[in-house]
């Protein structure tokens, strides 16, 4: 199989475009979640090697929460939303309509409230994903891991059966009305060998 890295431009654009669609589907869903106005940026796409994905998000490796859902129907494998503690944080106030500051730890409501828009947005990107492919995937029950990235990575890609080999990262900012700074975030997507094949073919564009 051809290495996903060897990608040219125009097939990256493709993967690109449809994510885009996909972000502003999470941007809707997560103004209306909120109540407040978010605009999104054009997604950042890198495909890496699993080793090297927990490098995007610094050295030496920061907290973050992730919510965690498998992707299941026609193509499987993980999908992953990743946001650095803070921006977490920051999500947990906005979603439960609170004083920016106010969120200090992941309790239960706060977690509840992480998983709940976690579904919602990994959904967008999925359903993106499913138009493009024309293919049925589902997203599994969200989970939630709140670790270094480095260990979040591996928990991500534990029993997976073979070690998958590549990752889609879309790394999107969310800028919230009335806030100077972004609401940054990234969506990975670990597909297992079939989907993976599935998705260079779909983007062989002729």
């Amino acid at each position: 199989m051809d290495d996903i890295r060897d990608l040219k431009a125009l097939q990256l654009d493709a993967l690109r475009e449809v994510e885009s669609i996909g972000a502003g589907h999470a941007a809707t869903a997560l103004s209306q979640m909120t109540n407040r106005r978010i605009m999104i940026s054009v997604p950042q796409i890198t495909v890496s090697r699993l080793e090297d994905v927990a490098g995007l998000f610094g050295y030496p490796p920061p907290v973050v929460a992730a919510i965690l859902l498998h992707m299941m129907g026609d193509l499987t494998g993980r999908t992953l939303l990743v946001f650095p503690e803070a921006a977490a944080k920051r999500l947990c106030d906005l979603l439960l309509r609170r004083t920016p500051g106010t969120t200090t730890e992941f309790g239960a409501l706060e977690q509840s409230s992480l998983k709940e828009a976690g579904n919602i947005l990994c959904g967008a990107f999925m359903s993106a994903l499913s138009s493009f492919m024309g293919m049925l995937l589902l997203p599994s029950v969200p989970s939630l891991l709140v670790d270094l990235s480095s260990a979040v990575i591996t928990s991500a890609c534990l029993d997976f059966g073979t070690e998958p080999d590549y990752v889609l990262c879309v790394e999107t900012q969310f800028q919230v009305e009335a806030e100077a700074e972004a609401l940054r975030g990234h969506f990975l997507l670990v597909p297992d060998f079939a989907a993976l094949r599935a998705i260079l073919q779909a983007v062989r564009l002729t």
